[in-house]
């Protein structure tokens, strides 16, 4: 008979044993990490719902992280728009304060502008980390150039100082008339003639009113337009009065009342009633003649500063096309009058244009009809200037296109390219232009020199005018040009320009108000200055119909108001999925710790009984003798 050894038999002893630290080892590591498992794996059945879980926790942890940056984003855009509208307020203060011109010809208010202007510069080309928030998709890029480039330009390239100059030479003219031209027509001693010179620039005419006794007034008409005053045979009476209205560079208008009296010498806005109808006229026409060089002097500088600053800043493509003729028997320069069809001898185009021919603009195309014109149709027999207001319509442009000496001037909407062709090349080519022109958006400036005689308004170039705005400019709204998804289903826009309307029109008054210098001996400087102020404080107040700097701040308020609905949702939402996935991935640690305590009592006394059974010997079971 053979005896087994205690191993052989006890072998079940030593595997549970193995077993139950196995099983300790896994709890005392669940203790430790808190999880059930280390791996999936481990986790059971629940595996696939402990996946799902996790990831939508690190998606919910990513919209966290986008809806932070954006956030911090909105924030800077905020703080920099709610600067500018501060600086908006400022300067409309400013522009309130009594007038005290110092030596370079400027006040106190304006040089509180300059300095605004430069913060409110500095301001557009705001950064959030390494991003440019003003310039659009472009924003690696500042939105503007610095203020002093914009203001006084750099090498060639003219800044907003200079094209102011030009413009005010070109509205005052040479004789410092606004363009106008004050005459008695040939052959006559009784008749005040007042007519404009066919250019874009000065005084415009409106209405005249008259009580003058006698008199027969003749209102604006022709082109140019030009008004006459026909004291005929009989003298005004005393007090007998006369108004003129016209229209300034700036859309505003100014008027001014001239009084017959029998005071000599007459006081200032009155003319003395001579001895006859024809020393009454020359007198009118003094008066006339002196009251318009005032308003040339004072409300016309400060209106032409304010339409400079605007073709600065509202930048629009400019195509122009060459000076060309009609086929009248003695051909002249084509005007807005010219027919755009007829025949041989008349002041039609030297190629007329046929029914059906088209000219396309920016992709859309205007027919012509033999009659009966509707929506993008135009009559063969129409004009010249009906052929531009349709050109403008379609294209948007804020600047009427114009005809001057026999050459078009096409501008395009703010911002956006312009682009015309035609299917009769050899009838546009006698509208003077080359089939198919284009252009990309640039300031307006004076088409000179000379500046005082210039007819119209052109494009500038790369080469001699600042671009102000150097961000992207695009044609679709700006907030699309930065878009962020912060929840699956949500998304929100914040992109902004430095050219939209409600910047680009705070900062083009602000600079305007900063680049006009006046000469200080000059008895009309304050008139001039305050005309400016006048214009200044009524721009940088609310425009009904605009867009102003608070519905910005309201569009990005929206996108806050939308990323934080999105995060307090995903808030909820994390918590629900972090418990859930804590109740397949964690533990109890009491329970752990209780089932440790347990495995370890196991354990002790399986250590116990293995040890009695590994000292059990024969010789404890032989008998002793």
């Amino acid at each position: 008979m053979s005896i087994d050894g205690v191993s052989g038999k006890t072998s079940y002893i030593g595997s549970s044993i193995i077993g139950l630290r196995n099983q300790l080892n896994d709890l005392t590591q669940q203790l430790a990490s808190g999880k059930v498992s280390t791996t999936y794996a481990g986790q059971g059945g629940d595996r696939g719902f402990a996946l799902s879980l996790r990831a939508q926790v690190s998606s919910i942890d990513a919209f966290t992280d986008t809806a932070t940056n954006v956030n911090t984003r909105l924030s800077v855009a905020n703080l920099a728009l709610q600067g500018i509208s501060d600086i908006g307020a400022s300067v409309k203060s400013a522009a309130a304060a009594t007038i005290v011109l110092n030596n370079n010809g400027q006040t106190s208010g304006q040089i509180t502008a300059q300095a605004a202007f430069s913060n409110a510069v500095s301001l557009l080309n705001s950064q959030s980390g390494d991003r440019y928030l003003f310039s659009g998709r472009a924003t690696d890029s500042a939105a503007t150039v610095p203020a002093d480039v914009m203001l006084n330009g750099t090498g060639t390239q003219a800044g907003l100082t200079q094209l102011i100059n030009e413009r005010r030479q070109a509205d005052q003219g040479v004789s410092l008339m606004g363009r106008l031209a004050v005459s008695s027509p040939p052959a006559t001693t009784t008749v005040t003639s007042l007519a404009e010179d066919g250019s874009s620039f000065g005084l415009k005419l409106g209405a005249i009113s008259s009580s003058l006794t006698g008199a027969t007034v003749t209102q604006p008409t022709g082109t140019p337009p030009a008004a006459t005053i026909d004291l005929g045979a009989v003298n005004p009476n005393d007090g007998d009065k006369i108004t003129f209205n016209f229209n300034l560079p700036d859309g505003t208008s100014e008027a001014f009342s001239l009084t017959a009296t029998t005071t000599n010498p007459p006081p200032a806005g009155s003319f003395l009633i001579g001895v006859d109808t024809a020393a009454t006229t020359a007198n009118l026409q003094g008066a006339l003649t002196s009251s318009i060089q005032t308003l040339s002097d004072t409300s016309l500088v400060a209106a032409s500063a304010i339409a400079a600053s605007d073709n600065f800043f509202n930048s629009s493509a400019t195509v122009m096309g060459g000076a060309v003729n009609n086929q009248a028997t003695i051909p002249a320069p084509i005007t807005g009058a010219t027919l755009l069809s007829g025949a041989a001898g008349t002041d039609s185009l030297a190629t007329s244009f046929a029914v059906n021919d088209t000219i396309t603009v920016n992709g859309t195309p205007i027919t012509f009809v033999a009659s009966g014109a509707t929506g993008n149709q135009l009559n063969v027999t129409d004009s010249v200037q009906a052929l531009l207001a349709k050109i403008d319509s379609i294209s948007g442009a804020t600047t009427p296109s114009t005809v001057t000496g026999g050459a078009i001037a096409l501008h395009g909407a703010d911002g956006a390219n312009l682009s015309v062709s035609s299917s009769n090349t050899a009838a546009f080519a006698a509208l003077g232009f080359s089939a198919p022109a284009s252009a990309t958006p640039a300031p307006l400036r004076v088409n000179g020199p000379p500046f005082a005689t210039a007819g119209n308004l052109i494009g500038g170039t790369s080469a001699n005018t600042v671009s102000w705005y150097t961000g992207e400019a695009g044609t679709d709204p700006a907030r699309g040009t930065a878009i962020a998804r912060v929840d699956q289903a949500v998304t929100v826009q914040y992109g902004a320009r430095a050219n939209e309307q409600a910047l680009r029109y705070q900062l083009q008054n602000i600079a305007v108000y900063a680049a006009v210098t006046t000469n200080a001996n000059n008895p009309n400087a304050k008139s001039q200055v305050n005309a400016l102020q006048q214009r200044i404080a009524a721009n940088l107040a609310q425009q009904p119909g605009q867009q102003s700097i608070q519905d910005m701040q309201a569009e990005f308020a929206g996108a806050q108001t939308a990323i934080k609905a999105a995060t307090d949702r995903q808030t909820q939402l994390k918590a629900m999925a972090q418990t859930m996935l804590d109740s397949i991935e964690g533990i109890n640690q009491d329970e752990v710790a209780t089932k440790i305590l347990a495995l370890q009592t196991n354990l002790q006394a399986s250590y116990q009984t293995t040890s009695m059974l590994y000292q059990t010997t024969l010789i404890k079971y032989l008998p002793v003798s």
